[in-house]
């Protein structure tokens, strides 16, 4: 644990030395963690919609987008359970009106009988327990006016501790009002989060409060030649069907790309997070990061670290998502094993993108120190993910997962997934 630490503040160090040295990257464009590049093959691009003068203009003129998608998903547990979803995301926005316009979407995932497994076999985590799934999972009105915009209903978000993780059929969205101002690099943001849905939440459980008095939060973003995070979240008390999440949660991070020369690219960042409890929810941390990554003409070779401290009896939160650690794993997180110890992960991996095709190959090992009943912990995951852009439309993408916990037996899986997006 020592070592982790040391290794930590010497990235951190040498991350502020270079800021005011050498050319740097106009605007970072890495991915800071693996389950946020698996993420990254589903994305669906925003379309800009157009200005109008007349109120009927904006029916005239909007815009339909959306995704065709196909998952296929071996479960981890039973390792024999699988299925295959096909469905995806239909968005109808407005023009917009003198500043405002509208949108709204349905997502709906259906499962493939002759492509899925039966009774035990079958495994629920695309669509649900019944097979199917369709939502309006987007639904909102939006304002903007020069560098302001606000938009309330139900809308996708992409924050540290409150994200889309779009990684399996059906992403998150979260019914909530939120204010952007964005500015030359400059970003903030204030919101209010009411609900939440999505895989993170479990679909059969449908739209879920986001704390019982709702989730407040805030943050700051600069990513012009460096990049820096500020957030503040207020996760209030909440009920099953998950835990209770309350919580103060304070999230920083800063980094950089540096650009040494046209073949040779150095990314580095580094991230705090501080959790405090709120009316004994046993949520409670303390966990700092570090990523150094270098990229040799298409070719990456990342390292990436975090190490959390023992809250005697407390555990850390995720957040509404997929979280924001840098060793982040499709499956495995630290927070699966920092309750009450000391715990560190390292990530180990390579990254490969030349024109269509990205390639990713991640080790990570994740360790528990004694917690107070004596328990410790041990597991490695490996990660092998693929995609290839056939064109602007179209994106396969691959992942086998592997999980082996090296202090209880019968424990082990594997986990396969191919997704298959076309947009329009």
């Amino acid at each position: 644990m020592k070592n982790l630490t040391i290794s930590t503040l010497v990235v951190s160090s040498f991350l502020l030395g270079i800021l005011n040295a050498g050319e740097l990257a106009n605007e970072n464009t890495r991915i800071d963690s693996v389950r946020k590049k698996i993420d990254n093959f589903a994305k669906i691009d925003e379309k800009e919609v157009s200005e109008v003068d007349k109120i009927k203009k904006m029916f005239k003129q909007g815009k339909a987008s959306g995704q065709l998608r196909v998952v296929y998903a071996k479960a981890p547990f039973p390792s024999s359970a699988y299925a295959t979803a096909i469905g995806g995301i239909l968005k109808y926005e407005l023009a917009e009106y003198r500043g405002f316009n509208a949108a709204a979407a349905v997502y709906t995932a259906y499962e493939i009988p002759f492509a899925s497994g039966s009774g035990v076999k079958f495994n629920n985590e695309i669509t649900s327990s019944q097979g199917d799934h369709t939502d309006m999972s987007e639904a909102y009105l939006n304002y903007r006016y020069d560098n302001l915009n606000v938009r309330v209903g139900r809308q996708v978000l992409d924050t540290p501790l409150a994200d889309s993780d779009d990684i399996r059929m059906i992403k998150n969205t979260f019914e909530a009002y939120i204010i952007k101002y964005k500015n030359d690099g400059l970003n903030m943001m204030l919101g209010y989060i009411n609900t939440w849905h999505g895989t993170d939440v479990g679909l059969d459980n449908g739209w879920v409060d986001a704390g019982d008095k709702g989730t407040h939060f805030a943050g700051i973003a600069y990513n012009k030649g460096f990049e820096l995070d500020a957030w503040y979240y207020n996760f209030s008390s909440s009920q099953m069907p998950i835990d209770n999440i309350g919580n103060h949660s304070a999230y920083l991070d800063i980094g950089i790309e540096y650009q040494i020369n046209d073949d040779l690219l150095l990314h580095m960042m580094a991230q705090y997070l501080y959790q405090k409890e709120i009316n004994n929810s046993g949520v409670e941390s303390s966990i700092i990061g570090a990523l150094v990554e270098v990229v040799v003409h298409d070719l990456g070779f990342n390292l990436a670290l975090n190490q959390s401290y023992k809250h005697e009896g407390k555990e850390s939160f995720t957040g509404l998502g997929g979280g924001t650690l840098f060793t982040n794993l499709d499956t495995m997180g630290l927070d699966i094993i920092s309750a009450d110890r000391d715990s560190q992960a390292v990530i180990a991996g390579v990254s490969y993108e030349y024109e269509n095709f990205g390639f990713l190959y991640a080790y990570g090992d994740f360790s528990g120190d004694e917690n107070s009943a004596g328990d410790v912990e041990h597991i490695v995951e490996q990660d092998i993910a693929g995609s290839y852009n056939l064109n602007d439309e179209f994106v396969v993408g691959l992942l086998y997962s592997l999980y082996d916990d090296k202090k209880h037996s019968g424990e082990d899986w594997n986990r396969g997934q191919v997704i298959l997006n076309y947009n329009f």
